[in-house]
């Protein structure tokens, strides 16, 4: 090829080319050639070159243009030399690969000479203006040339530049030629054109100034319809592109309006061509048809493209509900459901398509069916959104799963409402700790599809859905009230959640015998998050609609279940709600707050006191104030012609009564009390003439009771007597029962302080007793829940003292045997009375002081033997006030004693007729009671009828003798048996007799009787047990008769001791006597029961220091005992806690070796020195005891302690706190 010269690159340029081109047109390259730049322009010029020489020089030029050199020289000189060949060359030659190659120099000339200096665009405008000036002549028709030249210029304008847009002269004649070519059946003329269109466009419309004049909107009507319909049938996804971005465009610039609007146009010759196009379908119809097929593309780009282009025209402010409708009637939603389906949950399609739809479901009654549909495709796609803190389309999706479950409640199956409450229940979880990542909207739209879900068929008898709201609901109060930054919305859509999650819990929804605790659930979170939060932040609450759902919430659960109704009015009056909620009414006063809160006065009210309790406040809201003080003003009125005034007073008084029972102060003590003796002094004759049904009596003089009472307990407030007097006259002139109502504490100690109210309370009290069912079942209710008067309350009251309650019940069981009354009221009244003891034992001393003896032997003389129950209830109450009064409240009179008489009396006979029956059993304890009582000199009269009672005596000799002769088969009779009770008993009963004697009677006891053992033994005069008989009893007794006669044993004993200490006495027995007494002590040291086997080795130890006893018989058994203790407390492994407690009888036994005036041989070795060091080392505070620092003391007097040991000694006992002073006479 003559212009491309070739040379060694040693060689200088050549001054001229071959045609004797001039230099400056001849530019060098890398390799040592040159091009002459008009040599290369006529190549490429002539039409008539052959394509091969074409393609040679592209191919040179291609590779010159590669080299920075070259371009650089090429640019700065000759920039447009070589633009008309080029464009010319496209335009020439009908080869694709000459037109690509002519392209791509393009492209890289445009390219480099945006980044040559001072060059800018020139090259790439000029390019652009004459591409654009070919294809604006047509002079090219539509061959292949031409459509070479449209990919040209649509590689130019791949540009954003305000210059490209200048260089296209004729505009109007590009666009009619290009419009022209949409019309050919060609996917890739059809590309390439759209294209084109959508730079040209982009550039028009980026650039354009505001005079300008839109050249695209001649031809709108007819470009859309095309543009539409090439989308409609085009197969080609880049087609399908191309074409979607251009109708993007438009669609943002309006003209899909100006379209359908039949704006009048320029371009009427154009428009007359086109008429049988237009009158086609309608442009939104044949709009929704063509986004089809992209919408079913496999190129996930075009998908996304088509969406984005919907969602652009649907959001236009233009657009009316009719473009949206043809869109549904054409199942556009149908394909982007299907596409979600098919989408893989990928960001960009889930986004797109989301954003659609929630435009389309503008149009709801339309889109109702759609959605429907749509539905399950829907509940996927949100698993995968709610993963994502802050997803863009979170809340649109949302939207549309709300708007499907309350349209189309039917296509909520039960697994689709489970695996939603799933769902959102975890994304509540997800920031229960108060961090901020879920919208508030996204909150309050999940909370309302949450009742959505309860509200459908499907939902009812779930448990899964009733855990997932449960669980939901939790989440959501905690998200909601740890985040400071909280809505007025949420806090309200949490409220509506849970007021409809205690609704979703009914017997309609789920069977009685399904425990779902929804309701308890709701309960709870009332209770331990709402309220708590609620008081505490109430005064700092700017939105009177947060504390108006607040008191709805609350309202609404108050009139559900009566249990949890009334579970929530206590939590809330316990947590000051009268007070917080005439804070609300300071904050916010509305006539809309004052009718809400008077009106949860009113139910709280309902159910605390009963149905319809709270009726004068409902009646009386509207003429109620709403400040505290002006309410008590209300009081201090005459009502008495007055009923709406009336009403009022009525209204207040249930509010300050309701309040009170809680300690719930809502004024000044000082003010109320005024004001309620002012009410008491001008409206006394309506109270008198019961012109009231709602406010009763009982609630104002509870009411007045709990201010006096609080005056009186924290500091005097002045009163007013004739206020008092007026009361007291209207007590005494009406019935009034304060028992049977609620009451506060310090109103019923109140009440009970009056002297003047004590028959009154008497006939409540016995009123109480006849109808209170707890006295029978041993039930004991909480007065701080209940606020009713149950028997703890009765009980506490009288055990405080300071009060007429014991004097008011003895009073009153006095004048029901006096008058001889129902023996079912005196029955009533004792079984009071024995329960108030057993819940307060101190109750027992303020009935004694007040006289209960003697009223119980006036029923003894009345009931003994013609009313049994009488007379068992009675006996039940002289039990328990034996067993819990202190002697020294016992009365001095007789009455004890006459007790005690007609005790006896009736004891002995019943027990020859009809044996040992469980009156007779009680007897007995009262009696044991008493000898009790006796030795601490009281009830000794009493108690000397007792133990010198002959008939006694014999009855309880012959319950022993029998009891003796069973032998071996004793074992089997303890507690549970009617034998083994009466023996335990009569032990207990010989017991006290044995302590009671050595007190009351010291002299009598003959202690040589009580050791003789043969067949002739002389008999006893007074209540008394032999020692052989409770050895006999220890040795073949169950475990309670080892017991009470083991202490039986000891007693005996210690009398013996006693008596030894002050007058020896030389005791006479049979060889082999003592040594019996012995054996069984002995076998009784290692016994299982600790008491037993030391009170065993107290016995032993006092019978060792007889010397009737010869301590070589017992060697054997002692040496065994006390080698077995040494060990034990020598060796740490067997020291264990339940051993150091049953060391305790053999160190006894140990100690009283050592105190014998001539300690066995064998004890030297058994406590050598290494067994005492062992025994000192192994000593800790939880093994050291008073019987091992006794064995210690014999120790050291008996010289087994060294100075080593007695110097580790103290180091223990200081170490472990327990001083050697406290036993000066051991170290």
């Amino acid at each position: 090829m003559y212009s491309i010269i070739a040379a060694p690159p040693q060689e200088p340029p050549p001054e001229t080319c071959s045609q004797g081109h001039r230099s400056t047109l001849i530019l060098p390259t890398a390799e040592g050639g040159s091009i002459c730049l008009l040599c290369l322009s006529n190549l490429l010029s002539n039409p008539k070159s052959p394509t091969v020489h074409v393609s040679y020089a592209l191919s040179q030029l291609s590779q010159a243009l590669s080299q920075p050199q070259f371009l650089h020289s090429l640019l700065t000189f000759h920039p447009h030399f070589l633009i008309p060949p080029l464009v010319s060359l496209l335009s020439n030659f009908d080869d694709e690969p000459i037109a690509k190659q002519t392209i791509d120099l393009i492209q890289t000339l445009c390219d480099g000479s945006s980044s040559n200096c001072n060059r800018n665009q020139e090259v790439r405008n000029e390019f652009v203006a004459r591409v654009s000036d070919c294809l604006s002549s047509g002079s090219l028709a539509w061959s292949r040339r031409q459509m070479y030249m449209l990919h040209c210029f649509g590689v130019l304008l791949d540009n954003q530049d305000s210059n490209l847009y200048t260089s296209i002269k004729n505009k109007d004649a590009l666009i009619f030629n290009l419009v022209t070519g949409l019309q050919l059946s060609n996917d890739e003329i059809q590309g390439e054109i759209m294209f084109v269109l959508y730079r040209s466009s982009l550039l028009h419309y980026t650039y354009m100034d505001d005079s300008g004049t839109d050249f695209l909107l001649a031809y709108c009507p007819k470009l859309l319809h095309i543009s539409l319909d090439i989308l409609m049938k085009t197969q080609s996804d880049d087609v399908r592109l191309n074409c979607v971005a251009f109708l993007t465009v438009l669609a943002q610039r309006g003209l899909f309006q100006s379209a359908c609007s039949n704006i009048s146009f320029e371009a009427d010759n154009f428009m007359q061509t086109t008429e049988h196009v237009i009158d086609g379908p309608s442009l939104e119809v044949l709009f929704a048809e063509a986004v089809k097929g992209p919408l079913l593309s496999s190129d996930i780009q075009v998908q996304i493209a088509t969406l984005d282009l919907i969602f652009k025209y649907l959001s236009l402010e233009e657009v009316s509900g009719k473009e949206r409708q043809a869109f549904i009637e054409e199942n556009v939603a149908d394909y982007i459901f299907e596409i979600l389906r098919l989408s893989g949950s990928r960001d960009s399609i889930v986004n797109s398509a989301v954003r659609v739809l929630d435009l389309l479901s503008n149009d709801e009654q339309t889109f109702r069916q759609r959605l429907a549909i749509g539905f399950s495709t829907l509940v996927p796609i949100l698993r995968y959104v709610a993963e994502i803190p802050f997803q863009p389309v979170q809340c649109h999706l949302l939207k549309l799963i709300l708007n499907c479950v309350t349209n189309c409640p039917g296509v909520v199956s039960t697994s689709s409402g489970e695996e939603l409450s799933s769902i959102l229940s975890g994304m509540f979880k997800k920031h229960i700790d108060g961090d901020i990542g879920i919208l508030p909207e996204t909150f309050t739209l999940s909370c309302s599809i949450f009742v959505a879900i309860m509200k459908c068929t499907s939902s009812r008898g779930n448990p899964s859905l009733a855990a997932s709201i449960e669980d939901a609901s939790r989440s959501a109060i905690s998200t909601c009230l740890s985040n400071i930054h909280f809505s007025t919305d949420q806090i309200l859509h949490c409220l509506y959640l849970l007021k409809e999650a205690y609704a979703y819990d009914q017997e309609s929804n789920f069977p009685v015998s399904s425990k779902v605790g929804l309701r308890f659930c709701v309960v709870d979170i009332l209770k331990s998050k709402i309220l708590p939060w609620f008081v505490t932040t109430i005064h700092d609450m700017e939105e009177e609609d947060v504390v108006l759902g607040v008191i709805e919430t609350f309202h609404s659960v108050l009139h559900g279940s009566i249990v949890e109704g009334k579970n929530l009015a206590e939590s809330l009056c316990s947590s000051s709600w009268f007070s917080s909620l005439f804070g609300c009414l300071g904050l916010f006063p509305t006539e809309k707050m004052k009718w809400r809160v008077y009106m949860i006065f009113s139910s709280i009210i309902d159910v605390l006191l009963g149905s319809d309790s709270g009726q004068p406040i409902r009646d009386s809201t509207f003429r109620l104030p709403s400040d505290p003080t002006d309410l008590l003003f209300l009081l201090g009125q005459k009502s008495s012609h007055n009923p709406e005034l009336f009403d009022c007073q009525s209204a207040v008084l249930l509010i300050l009564y309701a309040s009170s029972l809680y300690t719930d102060r809502i004024a000044d003590d000082k003010l109320v009390l005024s004001s309620l003796e002012q009410f008491i002094l001008l409206n006394s004759n309506n109270l008198l003439c019961g012109a009231s049904a709602s406010v009763t009596v009982e609630i104002l003089v509870n009411l007045y009771g709990f201010y006096r009472g609080s005056a009186k307990m924290s500091y005097q407030l002045p009163y007013s007597p004739e206020a008092e007097r007026i009361l007291f006259q209207l007590l005494a002139e009406k019935e009034w029962d304060s028992l049977s109502t609620k009451i506060h504490l310090t109103s019923l100690g109140w009440l009970f302080q009056q002297e003047k109210l004590c028959k009154s309370l008497a006939d409540q009290i016995l009123k109480f007793c006849r109808t209170n069912p707890l006295i029978a079942n041993d039930v004991v209710l909480d007065h701080e829940i209940s606020h009713k008067v149950d028997l703890r309350v009765l009980a506490e009251l009288i055990a405080s003292e300071n009060n007429f309650g014991a004097m008011i019940l003895v009073c009153l069981l006095g004048d029901l045997v006096e008058n001889g009354c129902q023996e079912y009221d005196m029955i009533s009244v004792l079984k009071a009375c024995t329960k108030i003891i057993e819940i307060a034992p101190a109750a027992s001393d303020q009935f004694c002081m007040h006289g209960i003896d003697v009223v119980l032997q006036n029923i003894y003389n009345y009931s003994t033997y013609s009313f049994p129950e009488l007379f068992m209830a009675s006996s039940q109450l002289a039990l328990v006030i034996l067993k819990s009064a202190r002697s020294e409240s016992m009365s001095t009179n007789e009455a004890w004693t006459g007790i005690t008489m007609k005790l006896m009396d009736y004891l002995i006979p019943t027990v020859d007729s009809d044996g040992w029956t469980e009156e007779v059993l009680t007897i007995i304890g009262i009696l044991s009671l008493i000898l009790h009582h006796s030795t601490n000199e009281a009830l000794i009269e009493a108690s000397k009828i007792i133990v010198l009672n002959v008939p006694l005596v014999s009855t309880i000799n012959t319950a022993i003798f029998e009891a003796c002769s069973k032998g071996h088969a004793l074992f089997d009779h303890d507690e549970g048996t009617r034998t083994g009770e009466v023996l335990i008993f009569v032990l207990l009963l010989l017991f006290f007799s044995m302590r009671s004697l050595l007190t009351i009677l010291p002299g009598i006891i003959d202690f040589q009787t009580l050791l003789d053992e043969g067949n002739e033994r002389q008999p006893l005069s007074y209540v008394s047990i032999r020692c052989h008989d409770l050895c006999k009893l220890m040795h073949f007794g169950s475990a309670p008769v080892k017991l009470i006669a083991s202490f039986c044993l000891v007693q005996l004993f210690t009398g013996i001791s006693e008596s030894t200490s002050t007058e020896p006495v030389n005791f006479k027995f049979r060889q082999g006597y003592l040594l019996s007494i012995s054996s069984v002590l002995e076998g009784l040291i290692f016994f299982g029961d600790v008491r037993v086997a030391l009170n065993c080795s107290r016995c032993l130890s006092t019978l060792m220091t007889w010397k009737q006893l010869k301590i070589e018989s017992m060697d054997v058994w002692c040496r065994l005992i006390v080698e077995e203790l040494v060990m034990s407390l020598s060796t740490p492994s067997v020291t264990s806690k339940s051993f150091m407690i049953h060391h305790k009888p053999a160190a006894n036994i140990a100690s009283a070796l050592l105190k014998l005036g001539k300690a066995p041989s064998w004890m030297n070795s058994v406590f050598d020195d290494s067994s005492v060091r062992s025994i000192i080392h192994n000593m800790s505070a939880s093994n050291l005891s008073t019987e091992l620092v006794a064995l210690f003391r014999e120790l050291l007097v008996s010289g087994h302690l060294n100075s080593a040991h007695i110097a580790d000694l103290n180091r223990v006992f200081q170490i472990f706190n327990f001083p050697l002073s406290h036993y000066p006479q051991t170290l």
